[in-house]
């Protein structure tokens, strides 16, 4: 067998369970996703921005990486990063005076997922699963943006993977183990630098492998309900849809269970001009759980 044969997704998956490795996923593919977004220091933005859009492709079958997105957002509310937000994501005000509007970063996204698995056998269809760390990516922040500019997103982005879920499952650990905790207690130094969106991204899919290589079964944990009664208290309202940023046709995902209640539980607090108010507790966890008060000032720095 020839080198380039013995790197095929089946030979690989062969190989993986040959050597007690692996399990057959129910995925062809997994993108990794982890936003980046304007952020203050001990006090809440609003609305707040996705500014750095990453996504890192791996193989279902192999846990190979096969490709990398990243296009850093323009923020149009607070186009102006704080000083803290640079620090923290390693971002450059000309890194984002020079990116694209968020739904024009869906629209690239969803090119490139297409382009990246075009060449996936003769399937009429790739199953497709987003993978994340927490669940305040899909839940909350994309969610919460795409509602409030009135932007339509690919499906795929509705149901979820959190890799803490799985990990914790495997590994243990309990609490709120943040990412860089989980990636080196599963044996594997942590590459790049914390809070850079591509970088996280690209240290979630190596956790991926790792799981996968172990025998963990990655199935989906979280989707997106209709919005609860509630949200209609919300003194916001969505934009139109702006049909002229309608995106290409999704993949399809593999119908799984799972399940919870829409979450953006930072919209519904007072504001004092453009700034939220109320700092949280460390660890808070409020967007697993509807109509908390406000996750922590950045994510990233708790996850």
């Amino acid at each position: 067998m020839d080198l380039e044969s013995a790197r095929t997704p089946a030979n690989m998956a062969t190989i993986m369970a040959a050597r007690g490795q692996g399990l057959e996923q129910d995925f062809d593919f997994f993108v990794v996703v982890d936003f980046e977004a304007t952020c203050v220091k001990d006090a809440r933005i609003f609305p707040q921005e996705i500014i750095e859009f990453p996504a890192v492709l791996v193989d279902g079958a192999t846990g190979r990486i096969e490709s990398a997105f990243r296009r850093y957002v323009r923020p149009k509310h607070h186009p102006v990063l704080t000083q803290f937000c640079r620090e923290l994501t390693g971002i450059r005000q000309e890194d984002v005076d020079g990116g694209v509007d968020l739904g024009e970063a869906l629209w690239l996204h969803d090119a490139w997922l297409k382009a990246a698995t075009a060449g996936a056998g003769n399937k009429r269809s790739v199953r497709l699963a987003v993978v994340t760390w927490g669940d305040w990516d899909c839940r909350t922040m994309l969610e919460f943006e795409c509602r409030f500019k009135g932007i339509e997103k690919p499906s795929y982005f509705d149901q979820w993977i959190n890799l803490r879920v799985p990990f914790q499952a495997a590994l243990g650990g309990g609490g709120r183990v943040n990412l860089q905790e989980a990636v080196r207690a599963a044996g594997l130094d942590w590459e790049g630098r914390l809070h850079c969106g591509l970088d996280d991204a690209r240290n979630t899919a190596r956790l991926l492998a790792e799981l996968m290589r172990r025998g963990v079964k990655i199935t989906i944990t979280g989707s997106l309900a209709a919005p609860p009664p509630m949200q209609k208290q919300f003194a916001l309202v969505p934009a139109p849809i702006q049909q002229k940023q309608q995106p290409p046709q999704p993949y399809m995902i593999s119908p799984c269970g799972g399940s919870s209640a829409t979450c953006l539980c930072y919209c519904g607090l007072a504001s004092r001009g453009d700034v939220m108010h109320g700092k949280c507790f460390s660890g808070c966890a409020s967007w697993s759980r509807p109509w908390d008060p406000c996750p922590p000032t950045s994510r990233g720095a708790t996850e």
